[in-house]
């Protein structure tokens, strides 16, 4: 079963600090975004192996887009 890791709100990637095939456990930082000179770290909610990343340094999100994808 793939959990999908959305975006909590508008922003910029920031960093991404984890690779397709990482195993990640619930609370991980995953990455984090920018928004109004604020730093905004979004974490794994489940355990599980990164299956898809969808997005890049420097992409802009909005609220509720797909980032990761975990298996």
């Amino acid at each position: 079963m793939s959990e999908e890791i959305r975006s909590p709100l508008a922003g910029k990637v920031w960093t991404v600090t984890v690779k397709e095939g990482d195993t990640v456990e619930e609370d991980d930082e995953i990455m984090v975004l920018e928004a109004m000179k604020m730093e905004t770290p979004v974490y794994s909610s489940v355990d599980g192996t990164v299956k898809e990343i969808k997005v890049k340094k420097g992409d802009a999100v909005e609220e509720d887009d797909v980032l990761v994808v975990i298996e």
